[in-house]
């Protein structure tokens, strides 16, 4: 989410005060009860234009700049100062659940001072059909969805009854706009056309991290005198923002992974991206033999318990969560079909694979999701396109501060030697590798080679070994069953959270331990001649550790017992 709370000083316009901004009192009332004494250098820009000058808004402006709120206070100023006329007067769009959820609270607390009620219902919340029947009966002000919610909405209630009237609309907002054209929400913003208000009459917010090409089609559909906005930020991101690239073998992504975390070699809270829910459970059920707690992250899991978990994981409850990146698979499928088109070729084994997802279409963590004080990306699978790489680093180095990604590249030459812990899309690594490479240096960024020191890695080997192979397939499927059905409990009593916030949640975790079919629990301690020389406590006095304890020995000969061994009863058994 691009909105005030986190965004930092390098964002902020210190000669602009929100007394300049002719905003309601009661606005400015909610600004100041959440802490905001500068309005960011996105929203001073943007506010003016947007309410002064009734100009439609194209925004350039990095993840943590302020963006949600540089349209958000417009659309609550304008219900605070308009008549008593009920209808929907704004639509918001985001690409995912979690992003509408996140601006829903935005929404909730600016209106947390206003005399007036305005109502603001996400649709993309998991209500029944019946509940939100009900709740567009009260003809709520505000609406806040995915794209494809919105439209599935609109087309079932011309079938019945149409309960959602857009002729009303006065302010259409898309959020992470380039993210939605991403998820192939063009043709739903297509069919959007055909339910608003004639576009003279309309005011919109396109808002977005990047622009490009494919912003024009939608500019000329929706804006009439657009006012654009580009905040150039790109210099202070490659301070910010360190990238390296490691090669590694298959098994060794594994092994790595469990030095890294053990050790606390990574300072701060860090995002795993992996390529499917599988994997995902794969390394969750590797590393928790070792004591590493960490939390899943995936489309399989219920809406209410993923917001859950990014807001704990926000709150540092967790400070490892592995996440499936599933969009960067679809992302894939466009490049696929782009090259497909250019080539004229179709290869039908892609076009087999190419089925839609099962699982939640709008989810989305790698982008829109927001994730605070993230130290480090790991990408344990890199991601299928260059794109989604963009995407998925843009999680950490947010709101001026700094931070790091690492990437797992696993050279062709190594791809399919080991079994169990392969995948299908290493094969491209190197070729990805190279595309990103480019479009680092086109940005003016700098991914660099990274060498761990397999020497003090090795003494860790026949650890991951052996936790490796208690995690079995049957092991990886009952572990997902098992966390499915956890969540879903979790879910249910989730259902009020983000309305009630009872203290009593803080009980529901999310990165309880799941087991391997083998329990070993002595892996989670760590021997000290594990650790390179310079990390022991006591190198000197290390010296050889014996199975019986030295004390007992003492005791013995303290007493005057013999300390001498016993006959061994394998050699002196008589028939």
């Amino acid at each position: 989410m691009s909105s005030t709370t986190s965004a930092a000083s390098t964002y902020i316009d210190d000669e602009t005060k929100w007394d300049s901004l002719n905003l309601d009192p009661r606005l400015l009332q909610a600004i100041d009860h959440l802490g905001f004494v500068n309005p960011t250098l996105i929203q001073s820009s943007a506010i003016p234009l947007a309410i002064d000058e009734k100009r439609d808004i194209i925004a350039k402006a990095s993840t943590g700049s302020g963006k949600t709120a540089a349209y958000a206070i417009p659309i609550i100023q304008n219900l605070l100062v308009d008549g008593d006329s009920k209808g929907i007067k704004s639509l918001v769009l985001v690409p995912t659940r979690e992003l509408s959820n996140q601006v829903y609270q935005v929404m909730e607390n600016l209106v947390k001072y206003s005399n007036k009620q305005i109502g603001i219902l996400n649709l993309s919340s998991s209500y029944s059909d019946q509940v939100l029947n009900s709740l567009l009966n009260n003809k709520p002000e505000i609406l806040i969805s995915t794209p494809n919610k919105l439209i599935q909405i609109l087309e079932q209630n011309e079938k019945t009854s149409n309960k959602v009237d857009l002729s009303t609309v006065k302010i259409l907002a898309i959020d992470e706009v380039d993210l939605i054209l991403n998820f192939g929400y063009l043709e739903d913003l297509n069919k959007l056309e055909n339910y608003l208000p004639i576009k003279k009459n309309l005011q919109t917010f396109l808002m977005s991290a990047t622009l490009n090409d494919e912003l024009t089609e939608l500019k000329n559909k929706f804006c009439t005198k657009p006012a654009i906005l580009k905040l150039d930020d790109n210099q202070n991101n490659n301070d910010k923002l360190v990238q390296f690239y490691a090669k590694t073998t298959e098994f060794d992504k594994f092994l790595l992974s469990y030095v890294i975390f053990k050790l606390n070699l990574i300072k701060g809270k860090t995002i795993v991206f992996v390529n499917n829910i599988d994997r995902g459970y794969r390394l969750k059920l590797f590393l928790e033999q070792f004591g590493i707690r960490c939390c899943i992250l995936n489309s399989e899991l219920p809406v209410n318990s993923r917001l859950h978990i990014v807001e704990e994981f926000n709150k540092n409850v967790y400070s490892l969560l592995i996440a499936t990146d599933e969009i960067s698979l679809e992302m894939e499928k466009e490049e696929d079909e782009e090259d497909e088109k250019r080539t004229n070729k179709k290869d039908k084994k892609e076009t087999k694979s190419s089925k839609k997802f099962k699982n939640d279409k709008e989810y989305g963590v790698s982008r829109g999701v927001d994730f605070r004080n993230v130290a480090c990306v790991l990408n344990f699978d890199l991601p299928t396109t260059s794109k989604a790489y963009i995407h998925r680093i843009g999680r950490t180095a947010r709101a001026g501060k700094s931070g790091m990604a690492l990437s797992f590249i696993i050279p062709t030459s190594e791809v399919g030697k080991h079994k169990t812990a392969s995948l299908p899309s290493a094969k491209k690594d190197e070729k990805i590798l190279n595309k990103i490479v480019k479009q680092q240096e086109k940005n003016g960024f700098e991914i660099k080679p990274y060498q761990f020191d397999m020497k003090q890695v090795e003494g860790f080997r026949y650890r991951a070994d052996d936790a490796f192979r208690a995690v079995t397939q049957t092991a990886v499927r009952e572990a997902r069953v098992k966390e499915l059905k956890n969540e879903l409990i979790n879910s249910e009593k989730l259902k009020r959270f983000f309305q009630e916030n009872p203290q009593d949640l803080a009980s529901l975790r999310h990165d309880k331990e799941l087991h391997p079919t083998r329990i070993q629990s002595h892996l989670k301690r760590l021997p000290q001649y594990l650790l390179p020389e310079n990390a022991r406590t006591d190198v000197k006095n290390l010296g050889f550790i014996p199975f019986h304890s030295k004390n007992k020995i003492n005791k013995h000969r303290k007493k005057g017992k013999s300390t001498k061994r016993k006959n061994d009863p394998l050699k002196s058994f008589r028939k």
